[in-house]
């Protein structure tokens, strides 16, 4: 016999708590069965003058705002921080979020929810700090917006223009 959702055996005692192994279990096959988001977690950073940090990706041909994918089970703050630690040994505190951008699938990708957060402006010595620390980049720099419109792709350059209004009216943006 096949136990639904909120089954009792008498009208008084629901599955979940006659026998929350089998609830946890009926729980667990819904969540196996259910689709997978692809994440990723980017992050706005400045300098003191107000350009934009971007790197330059050794697996891509354009230019990207620092951060990257998340992994499985993880925040996409810390996803964030993660990325920037591992790529330019930079440890920042996610100031807050700006953008979520719902991507639709395209080519061979599935769709997916892109967070880009606000890490704030860099300090003189932060800066002079950055360095590679790992493969995947071949170089970074600090851009002016309009720099960074020719550098970005154009779905990126839209996410960063919005952040930086963003930054300046607080309203967090949904992008689709």
């Amino acid at each position: 016999m096949e136990r639904r959702l909120g089954e009792t055996v008498n009208a008084d005692v629901p599955l979940y708590e006659r026998d929350p192994e089998a609830w946890r279990a009926y729980l667990a096959e819904g969540n196996a069965k259910q689709p997978r988001k692809r994440v990723s977690a980017d992050i706005l950073i400045r300098d003191r003058e107000g350009r934009i940090l971007l790197v330059d990706p050794r697996y891509k041909p354009d230019w990207d705002v620092p951060g990257g994918m998340a992994e499985a089970n993880e925040a996409p703050h810390e996803a964030v921080r993660r990325e920037l630690r591992e790529e330019l040994g930079l440890d920042v505190t996610v100031a807050g979020l700006l953008i979520v951008d719902w991507v639709p699938p395209h080519g061979p990708w599935d769709d997916l929810l892109a967070f880009l957060f606000d890490g704030g402006e860099l300090t003189d010595d932060q800066v002079a700090e950055l360095e590679i620390a790992d493969d995947e980049l071949s170089a970074f720099e600090f851009c002016t917006p309009q720099q960074a419109e020719q550098r970005l792709r154009p779905y990126v350059w839209r996410r960063v223009a919005v952040a930086l209004d963003v930054l300046e009216t607080g309203r967090v943006q949904y992008l689709r």
